[in-house]
């Protein structure tokens, strides 16, 4: 087989990228992917939430960027990317975390969010009355931040760039890489037949750094593990609840589905699991935790049988690796979106498929240049989270 371009990796950013390409006029393009359906990847454990409040200028433009195409989304693919603007709400417990939320929305605001609210504590129950606000000082809110249906996203660009002839290969896991006498790959190796390129795309999430070395590219970005935990149908959650985050612990909790579903990013978590279960352990702290939050929630049960993991692609600085590395030209990178990568792929989608096509990007994303480490100049930012 002969394409254009391949894209290793069939998850939402390989697919947006897929679909941008072929809108641009591009014909001979393939995914690959070694799963043997849409969303068995990192996208289908994906928790579905999309914030433009960032600490860094390039992170809420990329935001503000795929705001923009989810907004006209349906109408461009026929399916509902359940972008709902119920908005996330930012609990701080200390001064200095309104500090960091203040130096936030300055950069926010600078960018154009100009939504993004402030709160004193008597705010946060008029926000969120389900909480427990008696160690709060204070928060953020954005009421267009939100939540969205990673699936369906992912659904959209497939069904999209089907149509218009991309060719997507499941359960071919790429094995290896040919390179001809200039350092370019010439060859993908697959489990289900090499495929012959021009250009290679690496989309390949938390498996990222594997995929690179194959063409003799270091790539700094790792697996994390994160879990969700579920609760029992609760009623008392409105669906139109915030994303509620509280600050510094990175706990938070959404409505999905009739249920809470709950979070807690615990940095003792190993970075690659042979298998994406939920902690027992894991599961007994974060519903104290939730109980401790949320009042309603202490005669709720969770269902164990629905809590799961899943794999952030990190990089060093927590920001996305975007373009080409000097150790190999004609690989494009999609990687190390650092738990943004579903929000952000319709930007990122873009901005990649127009670096291939040999458009001026619509954001500069020099920034995002996976060079800048081995360069020493990392994004330096205090995320929120």
């Amino acid at each position: 087989m002969k394409a254009e371009v391949a894209i290793v990796g069939g998850g939402v950013i390989g697919a947006s990228i897929a679909w941008h390409l072929a809108r641009a006029g591009m014909k001979d393009i393939v995914i690959v992917d070694r799963a043997m359906g849409s969303g068995e990847g990192s996208t289908g454990k994906a928790t579905g939430g999309f914030r433009a409040q960032f600490a860094t200028s390039i992170n809420v433009r990329l935001s503000l960027m795929a705001r923009d195409a989810l907004l006209r989304f349906k109408d461009e693919h026929g399916v509902d990317p359940g972008y709902q603007q119920v908005g996330y709400l930012w609990l701080a417990s200390s001064e200095s975390e309104m500090e960091s939320i203040r130096a936030a929305q300055r950069i926010q605001r600078a960018e154009g969010l100009a939504e993004v609210r402030e709160l004193g504590h008597s705010d946060i129950a008029t926000i969120n009355p389900l909480v427990v606000i008696d160690d709060l000082v204070g928060g953020a809110f954005c009421p267009t931040d939100g939540y969205i249906k990673p699936l369906e996203i992912l659904r959209g660009y497939l069904e999209s760039a089907t149509k218009l002839g991309v060719r997507v290969m499941w359960g071919a896991e790429c094995t290896g890489m040919r390179r001809d006498a200039n350092r370019r790959i010439s060859r993908l190796e697959t489990t289900e037949g090499d495929v012959d390129v021009d250009t290679v795309v690496n989309a390949a999430g938390a498996w990222a750094a594997r995929i690179g070395s194959m063409a003799g590219v270091s790539l700094p970005v790792t697996a994390l593990r994160r879990q969700a935990a579920f609760t029992e149908p609760c009623a008392g959650i409105p669906a139109d609840m915030p994303m509620t985050i509280f600050m510094p612990s990175g706990f938070h909790i959404r409505a999905r589905d009739g249920r809470a579903l709950i979070c807690w990013p615990n940095p003792e978590e190993p970075g690659e699991p042979d298998h994406l279960v939920a902690d027992p352990t894991w599961i007994d702290v974060v519903t104290a935790m939730a109980r401790s939050r949320v009042p309603l929630l202490r005669e709720v049960e969770v269902d164990r049988s629905l809590c799961y993991a899943g794999l952030y692609e990190m990089s060093p600085d927590d920001h996305a690796l975007i373009g080409r590395m000097p150790a190999c030209e004609n690989m494009y990178f999609a990687n190390g979106s650092s738990g943004h990568g579903v929000m952000h792929s319709p930007a990122i989608g873009a901005i990649v498929a127009d670096m291939i096509v040999g458009n001026e990007p619509q954001l500069d994303v020099n920034e995002l240049r996976p060079s800048r480490f081995a360069e020493n100049q990392p994004i330096a930012a205090a995320e929120l989270i």
